[in-house]
């Protein structure tokens, strides 16, 4: 599985400007570029290796300076999907963005395909909104990645019809998500009857497994008693 960094789906977004000059100024402006690739970092929020377009100075005075430019790391909080808006969408605080940071170096970046284009439902700041789905972001190779109880996928959305928040980018596990397609099953409603799973399972778990030897030779080779 890669380690730190691995390539996604590509997709294009804004991203706001100031995160690339130390939050020192151009707060309000946004800079178009395209996501290639993300990095995970425990204890930290996800982040993308993007390409800027420039394109922001299309039909512009403005000389084209950042077309090409790339930066890594940029934090998920820093970008906008790239969807026609009528105003930019405010800034999220990190905990609504992703409530669970990175939870190992090593990860997987794959696509749900059963789970898409259908759109899907997001709880952020404790309230629902529709979204799109992206690629999800999975981990290992660390005490709270492999915790059943502890363990979180990412799954990586554009949220829609969000209010203030129309457009931002966000990661999610899923108990803040829902799937929706009518076309196979009827959404439910509330929350599930779930509780988080304190097991691991594995074959010797089970007492009876060492009561009776021949359970363990008993392979395609063995004779019937």
């Amino acid at each position: 599985m890669p380690y730190l960094q691995s390539n996604i789906p590509h997709f294009k977004c804004w991203v706001r400007r100031e995160y690339t000059c130390n939050h020192v100024r151009y707060h309000g402006e946004f800079l178009h570029a395209m996501c290639i690739a993300v990095t995970t970092m425990p204890n930290r929020c996800l982040s993308f290796q993007v390409i800027f377009t420039g394109c922001e100075s299309d039909g512009t005075d403005e000389p084209n300076i950042h077309g090409g430019a790339m930066w890594a790391r940029m934090p998920i909080t820093a970008l906008v999907g790239d969807t026609p808006l009528e105003e930019w969408p405010d800034a999220m605080p990190v905990y609504d963005a992703q409530p669970w940071d990175c939870m190992s170096h090593t990860h997987a970046v794959y696509t749900l395909n059963r789970a898409t284009p259908c759109p899907w439902i997001a709880k952020v700041g404790g309230n629902f909104f529709p979204a799109k789905y992206l690629f999800t972001v999975d981990y290992t190779d660390s005490e709270i990645a492999d915790d059943p109880a502890q363990h979180k996928q990412s799954h990586v959305l554009e949220l829609l019809d969000a209010g203030d928040w129309t457009g931002n980018i966000v990661a999610l596990p899923n108990n803040r998500v829902r799937v929706t397609h009518p076309a196979w099953f009827e959404t439910g409603e509330g929350a599930p009857d779930f509780l988080p799973s304190q097991h691991i399972h594995y074959s010797k778990s089970d007492l009876d497994y060492t009561l009776d030897v021949n359970q363990i030779f008993n392979n395609i080779y063995a004779e019937d008693e």
